[in-house]
């Protein structure tokens, strides 16, 4: 397995490989680590990882009211507790960043595109912003992915249908699923209305046939379960272009 160290975004989502990760980059160790990034040389690819909070907080935590002392101790690892390698899940997706842009508040406006799996290794909090040794992870098709995939479009579309039936709303213009069953099994983890531990599960999941046998089993129990609600907010995710965010 190939190893690397990158700069660690973590986040309340999921990021999967293929899928757009648009950002709104304005804490101070976040800024520093898009200047460094947007610093490296043209050719270079703009990479960070980004891995899914299980427990702590995405913004770091202040306490208006309170006096000074009272406040977290700002640095690249606050909100995330002692051991904030523990605070994240274990498996997360490299991003390379496309827009790197500087507003004029100092603030940036990021649009990244996620790559590859990894495994979080190790965590080093000296530097301005978190950077973690992380392992690349392959992707291994696994047996019976491709009637698995079949399975899942059908699950799928059964699943919209019944989304769309639950806000009254209709499924024009609806994108077509990708055929090729690894890329076909991230845009569904990501488009189906899931928590972040079924997310991660997703992720990380061995191979696609796994990632696949698991959203037929959680598509078919969501569209049985919506099947009895008598109505459903907030399902437009259905609708529109696939982003994890």
């Amino acid at each position: 397995m190939t190893t690397a160290r990158l700069p660690i975004f973590p986040l309340n989502s999921v990021l999967f490989p293929g899928l757009l990760l648009p950002l709104n980059v304005f804490e101070q160790r976040y800024r520093a680590m898009m200047r460094d990034l947007d610093a490296l040389p043209e050719e270079e690819p703009r990479r960070f990882g980004v891995v899914a909070i299980r427990d702590g907080h995405e913004v770091a935590p202040t306490l208006p009211g309170l006096p000074t002392g009272s406040l977290p101790e700002p640095g690249p690892a606050s909100g995330f507790g002692a051991d904030p390698l523990a605070s994240f899940y274990s498996v997360g997706c490299a991003a390379d960043a496309a827009t790197v842009r500087e507003r004029p508040d100092g603030t940036y406006e990021v649009l990244a595109t996620g790559t590859t799996r990894f495994r979080l290794l190790s965590l080093d909090t000296s530097g301005p912003y978190l950077t973690g040794e992380v392992e690349y992870l392959e992707e291994e098709r696994g047996e019976g992915a491709g009637a698995l995939a079949s399975g899942v479009v059908r699950a799928f579309r059964a699943y919209q249908k019944r989304l769309a039936g639950a806000a009254e709303s209709t499924l024009a213009g609806r994108a077509e699923l990708p055929a090729e069953p690894s890329v076909l099994s991230y845009v569904v983890a990501a488009a189906a209305m899931l928590d972040t531990p079924a997310r991660q599960r997703l992720l990380q999941a061995p191979d696609t046939a796994s990632r696949l046998a698991e959203e037929l089993r959680v598509l078919r129990a969501e569209t049985a379960l919506i099947s009895k609600l008598p109505s459903l907010p907030a399902v437009g995710l259905t609708q529109r272009p696939t982003s994890p965010n």
